[in-house]
Order: structure tokens, then C-alpha cells, then sequence
């Protein structure tokens, strides 16, 4: 496993009052000298109701660029299966040549480009009424940048468009018997009847899939970012909510992966050549790298 990242945090205290030798008596300081007082604490902690489960979000204010590569994932195995399985995933990427674009700038070849991640959060759902953890989850309030994987099983959502015919589908994720499942899924598709993962009908393996976009659809193709990126792990199904609250996410038991996307890629394409892998390495080994 390689990982480079790069944040920065930024505490400011500010010492008021004090003499330059010590003293034996504490005064207190008048508020209108409070009032003067500006800062940012490091970690937020917020409690947050909800209907059957109650919240402890603790969000560090950190900006994280990273570009990572981990050879093998495995999340959740239990009961003869596993929840999520990938090998060779990687945050960020680099760009293969010059004048690729993406978050608004554009790049040369061997450029990095980062995955790029905003206020970093764990999250705590807990079960009033027994008083037992009933999951955590861990995201970003906002994130953007590419993933690349070779999947072989998936438990979550992936928020991918799906082209065909000119008609637009929200992509659903299938068994290896074309059951529609969001729970060690292998392969993804179109759910309009007529999907059979077998033969290769509206239905593609997940290792089809090697790279994508997190985030949302901005102006002029810029990627803007998302706040709905997180894996959790749950003992039941747990409604999370989005850190700017505009969205509840249902994520069942076990392990959840959320992963919002604005691509929309042409179902045949899918199917025959998939979507290559961005470069992940700093020596380039093709697209279809694994």
C-alpha cells in the first residue's frame, strides 16, 4: 500500500489579559473583550435527532489532496460472502496527457490529479430505545476525484447514469442471476425488464467498471463536489443524513458504500470494452491495467 497525502489543519489561540509575569489572582475577562475573540476549533461535534436512531457526528475542519493506491480490499466477510471486494483501488490519478481537464483546470501529462476531500467525519447512530451502537459511517462533507477499482463484489449505491436507445437510466446493481440487489452485487445494468446478466443483455460485470467520478454534475462540465461519499457499517439499516442535510441516504445492514456520481456512460460500451482505468501508477500500464 502506498499513500500520499497532504492536509493542513489551523488551530489560532489567542492568550488575552495576560501579564508578562505571573500572577496569583484570575480576573475575568469583560465580554465586550470576548467579543474580540475569533477562531475555529480542530474537531465539531454535533448531536443530530433522527426518527428511530440518534446521531454523534465529530467532523475535523481538514482539507485533505490525496493520491493513493492499495492492492486489495476486503469489507464485511461473513457468512460465505463478502460484503465489498476490490483489488488494485486507488484515490486520484494521473493524467495521461496533456490537456486533460477536470475540477475546472487542466493538466499535463504526469500531472497528479488529486482526490480532493473537505472536512473528513466519523458518525455514530445509536438505538435509543436498547442504547446499542447500531452503526458508524465514515465521509466527507465534500469530496470529488476519481476511483478506480476491480470490483468482484459491491454493497452500496453507485449513483451512474446508464445510456441506451438515447433514453437516460439511473444504473442498478445485480446477482450473477440478474437479481436487482444493493448487497454483494457483481455486475450493474439497466432494470427494465429485459437485463440478463448472463448473456450480457443491459448488464455488465463490475470489473467493467475500473475508474470513475465522485461527486456531482456542475456548470460547463466542471465536477462540483458532493456531500453523499461514505462507507458505513451497520448493524441494521440505518437513514443517514447528508452533512448539509439535503439528502437521507437508507444504508441496510453490513457494509455500505456510497458513491455518487454524475458520468453517464453508453450501456454498450459497458458491455464490450467497459470504462479504462485511468492512470493510477506513475509508470503507465495501459488502460486495462488489471
Amino acid at each position: 500500500m502506498r499513500q500520499r497525502a497532504y492536509g493542513y489543519a489551523a488551530v489560532t489561540l489567542f492568550c488575552l489579559g495576560i501579564a508578562p509575569v505571573a500572577q496569583a489572582e484570575l480576573k475575568p475577562i469583560s465580554e465586550e473583550t470576548m467579543g474580540e475573540v475569533t477562531g475555529q476549533a480542530f474537531m465539531q461535534i454535533e448531536n443530530i435527532p433522527g426518527d428511530t436512531h440518534a446521531f454523534t457526528r465529530m467532523t475535523l475542519t481538514m482539507d485533505v489532496e490525496t493520491r493513493m493506491n492499495v492492492d486489495d480490499v476486503q469489507a464485511g466477510e461473513i457468512d460465505g460472502g463478502v460484503d465489498f471486494a476490490a483489488q488494485h483501488v486507488a484515490l486520484g490519478h494521473i493524467a495521461r496527457n496533456d490537456g486533460e481537464q477536470f475540477n475546472g483546470r487542466t493538466y499535463s501529462a504526469g500531472d497528479t490529479v488529486h482526490f480532493e476531500a473537505f472536512k473528513p467525519y466519523i458518525e455514530l447512530a445509536e438505538d435509543p430505545a436498547e442504547g446499542k451502537l447500531s452503526g458508524f459511517r465514515m465521509g466527507f462533507g465534500q469530496a470529488r476525484g476519481s476511483i478506480s477499482s476491480l470490483t468482484s463484489s459491491f454493497s452500496g449505491d453507485i449513483g451512474l447514469k446508464l445510456v441506451s436507445d438515447g433514453q437516460e437510466y439511473d444504473a442498478t446493481l445485480f446477482d450473477e442471476n440478474t437479481q436487482a440487489t444493493n448487497y454483494r452485487a457483481s455486475h450493474i445494468g439497466i432494470d427494465d425488464g429485459t437485463a440478463d446478466c448472463a448473456s450480457g443483455t443491459n448488464c455488465a460485470p463490475l470489473t467493467h467498471l475500473q475508474s470513475l467520478y465522485v461527486g456531482e454534475e456542475g456548470a460547463d462540465g466542471v465536477t462540483d463536489f458532493t456531500s453523499d461519499f461514505f462507507i458505513g457499517f451497520q448493524r441494521e439499516g440505518v437513514d443517514w443524513q447528508s452533512p448539509d442535510g439535503a439528502n437521507v441516504i437508507n444504508a441496510g445492514k453490513g457494509v455500505f458504500i456510497n458513491l455518487p456520481t454524475s458520468m453517464k456512460v453508453d450501456m454498450s460500451q459497458l458491455i464490450t470494452q467497459g470504462v479504462d482505468r485511468l492512470q493510477t501508477h506513475r509508470d503507465d500500464m495501459g488502460t486495462q491495467l488489471f
